[in-house]
């Protein structure tokens, strides 16, 4: 009887994982699938994208990680932005927020970015269509070592200065 109870357990711990995976889930995966259900498209997804991203964690010191990426190649069908918009947001779920939504004028160029808190570090997702392209994009970062990447430029930027602190003019 215990052993019976145990292949039970068992079986349903298998279960729960492979049925979450085949209902369509959110985040990542679930945009890009949906993405590719409404406009016939396939990603394409990078290779050793886990070994990219453990590799990107261990250059910038732990600023970038949990990198995810799908290219969208070839994309020619007309992106509605509000469906686009409204199909992403449903997808990510809840904590994520809107940070930028930027539409061209012919609709031919979208651009989303979402971000959401992750602890001590923050979540950006976004999703850009340019040309015949469309990428998604999501990346864990720590908005300290950001900061102080984004000071260390400022200061290599005021380095370049002309010594009476004002730009070089080019003639």
């Amino acid at each position: 009887m215990k052993a019976q109870g145990a292949i039970a357990i068992g079986f349903v711990a298998l279960l729960i994982p492979a049925a979450v995976l085949a209902g369509g889930g959110g985040g990542f995966d679930g945009v890009v699938r949906s993405i590719e259900s409404r406009y016939h498209a396939r990603a394409t997804r990078i290779p050793f994208m886990g070994l990219i991203s453990l590799v990107a964690r261990k250059a910038t010191h732990g600023g970038v990680g949990g990198v995810h990426v799908a290219q969208f190649e070839s994309f020619s069908e007309a992106v509605d932005g509000e469906e686009l918009n409204r199909m992403v947001e449903e997808k990510l779920g809840t904590g994520w927020e809107r940070i930028v939504r930027e539409t061209s004028r012919k609709g031919n160029e979208q651009t989303l970015i979402f971000m959401r808190p992750e602890g001590e570090r923050m979540g950006l997702f976004v999703v850009d269509k340019s040309g015949d392209e469309l990428d998604v994009v999501q990346v864990s970062v720590d908005p300290d070592h950001l900061n102080q990447s984004i000071d260390q430029y400022q200061r290599h930027h005021e380095s370049v200065e002309s010594p009476a602190g004002e730009h070089a003019q080019e003639e």
